[in-house]
C-alpha cells in the first residue's frame, strides 16, 4: 500500500473520533502529527487496528491559540453575521414602507454584508471549492439585486413619486449605525490578521459611512423638500454593492 492510500485509510478510521482538531501527515518520512483534546488511548487503538506498524513517538501539549482562534472567529462571524440579516429585513421594509431608496440600498448593502460574513465561515471552515461556489451565487445575487436598485432610482427619478418620510429615515438609520458599529468593534475584538477577517472589517467600516450619508439624506430631504438626497445616496450606495459584488465574483474564481 502506497502512502497516498495509507493517507486516506488513517482519515477515514479517524473521522468518527471526537476532539481531533488537526490532521498533518509527513508522507516522505511517514509521519503524522494530531492536534487533539481527547485523550490518546482512542487514537492509537484505531491506527493500530490498520496493522500498519504505526507507533507513537510522542505527546506534547500543543498550543491550543490556533484552535481557539478559529472558534473565535467563528462565533464573531455569526454573531455579525445575525446582526446584519436582522437589519436586511428592517431596513428593507421601512424603507418600502417610507418610500426610501437610501433605506433599501443601505438594506441590500446589509445583505451584501451577511453574504460575506457567510463566506468568511466557510473560510474558517469549510473546503476551498464550497467557498468558491458560494462565492459565486452570492456575488451573481449581489449583481441581480444592485442593477435592480438602479432600475428603481431611474423609475422614481424621472416620474412622480411620493416623498421619503426623512424621520423614519434617520431614525432606522441611526439603529443601523449603532449595529454596525457593534459589528466593527467584535471583529475588531477578534484581533485576527487573516485576510477574511480584514475584509469583513472593511465591509463594516464602509457601512458606517453609507449609515452617515443615509442620515444626512435624510436630513437634506427635509431640509430641501425633495427626494433627490434620497436617490442620490441610494445611488452611491448601489455603486458600492455592486464593486462588493464583483470582489465577491473574484474570491470565486
Amino acid at each position: 500500500m502506497d502512502c497516498a492510500a495509507e493517507e486516506q485509510l488513517i482519515r477515514l478510521k479517524l473521522g468518527d473520533i471526537p476532539g481531533i482538531q488537526q490532521l498533518n501527515f509527513d508522507l516522505p518520512n511517514r509521519l503524522l502529527a494530531v492536534l487533539h483534546t481527547s485523550p490518546p488511548e482512542p487514537l492509537e487503538q484505531a491506527i493500530h487496528s490498520l496493522n500498519l506498524g504505526a507507533s507513537r513517538l510522542s505527546t506534547v501539549d500543543a498550543d491550543a491559540s490556533p484552535v481557539q482562534a478559529a472558534v473565535r472567529e467563528t462565533s464573531i462571524l455569526r454573531a455579525v453575521l445575525a446582526i446584519n440579516a436582522a437589519f436586511f429585513l428592517i431596513e428593507m421594509t421601512t424603507g418600502l414602507f417610507s418610500h426610501s431608496m437610501g433605506l433599501v440600498a443601505d438594506s441590500l448593502d446589509m445583505l451584501a454584508d451577511a453574504l460575506v460574513y457567510g463566506i468568511s465561515l466557510f473560510a474558517v471552515a469549510g473546503t476551498v471549492s464550497r467557498k468558491k461556489a458560494v462565492a459565486r451565487l452570492a456575488g451573481y445575487f449581489q449583481l441581480v439585486l444592485a442593477m435592480a436598485g438602479f432600475a428603481e432610482v431611474l423609475r422614481r427619478f424621472f416620474g412622480a413619486e411620493a416623498m421619503p418620510d426623512f424621520t423614519t429615515m434617520i431614525v432606522v438609520s441611526v439603529f443601523a449605525l449603532l449595529a454596525n458599529s457593534i459589528c466593527l468593534w467584535l471583529l475588531q475584538k477578534a484581533q485576527s490578521q487573516e485576510a477574511h477577517m480584514q475584509a469583513s472589517m472593511i465591509f463594516s467600516s464602509n457601512d458606517v459611512i453609507i449609515n452617515l450619508g443615509v442620515i444626512a439624506a435624510g436630513i437634506l430631504v427635509h431640509w430641501l423638500d425633495s427626494n433627490k438626497p434620497d436617490l442620490l445616496v441610494g445611488t452611491v450606495v448601489f455603486v458600492l454593492v455592486m464593486r462588493g459584488a464583483i470582489r465577491i465574483l473574484k474570491l470565486g474564481r
